[in-house]
């Protein structure tokens, strides 16, 4: 299967403002966000990129905005990687929501979390691992087992994948730090993902382009899907 980058949207107007977005409209990258999105162009220099598939929110399609335009690529638009719908707890000062009972749940057993009048996080979590394990399906069926894309998201939409990636369960993923315009990646494979990066700042992403395959001869490779016993090599 092939590697999938998930990035995390810039920093937008509301990540300082200390009130929850959520799904609220028209919430913009701000002069961080704007400098984050360019420098992206920059620090995937040398990795060649598939196609780019988004959140529907404003801010994430900023944020692949000028990588979209550097490489001439289009944007597929997922509603499956959406932000989570906070339902009344959306718009609301962080400060206040940590006295709600449910603050405690959401921290501690984020499987159980349903926001009043939203989802729960579970639901987020099925519906963006589907998401991305289709397009990753897709994406390979199109462009190869050594493709490589794009996916810009939210920080519990992109902490919930890593999760499942890493085998863990969802109550432990607020353990998971991804900050804004931080670029984790995950590959896939036939029985299991491989977690290459998570919440990466760095200028130089070239390492994580996987080696072209090898011709097989005598015995049969070990598959794609094994781990090296002891650890990598790196490249």
């Amino acid at each position: 299967m092939s590697t999938v980058i998930l990035v995390r949207h810039g920093k937008s107007t509301a990540n300082g403002s200390g009130v929850l977005a959520g799904r609220s409209p028209k919430v913009n990258l701000d002069d961080t966000g704007r400098a984050q999105a360019d420098k992206l162009v920059a620090r995937l220099d040398g990795v060649p990129l598939a196609e780019l598939v988004v959140s529907p929110m404003l801010r994430c399609k900023q944020t692949v905005g000028p990588l979209a335009a550097a490489r001439g690529l289009g944007k597929t638009v997922e509603p499956g990687l959406s932000e989570v719908d906070y339902g009344d707890w959306t718009g609301k000062e962080l400060k206040n929501l940590a006295k709600e009972p449910l603050w405690r749940v959401v921290q501690a057993h984020a499987s159980a979390a349903v926001f009043p009048g939203g989802e729960g996080l579970a639901a987020m979590q099925a519906r963006s691992v589907a998401a991305v394990r289709a397009h990753d399906r897709r994406i390979t069926a199109e462009h190869g087992d050594h493709a490589v894309w794009l996916l810009c998201s939210h920080g519990d939409v992109i902490k919930s994948i890593l999760a499942d990636a890493l085998g863990q369960h969802l109550d432990a993923f607020q353990r998971i730090v991804v900050d804004p315009a931080s670029i984790s990646v995950v590959r896939y494979t036939e029985t299991r993902p491989f977690v290459m990066r998570v919440n990466d700042h760095s200028d130089d992403l070239r390492g994580i382009v996987p080696p072209e395959p090898k011709p097989k001869r005598g015995k049969k490779a070990a598959g794609s899907s094994d781990a090296v016993v002891g650890g990598t090599t790196g490249r």
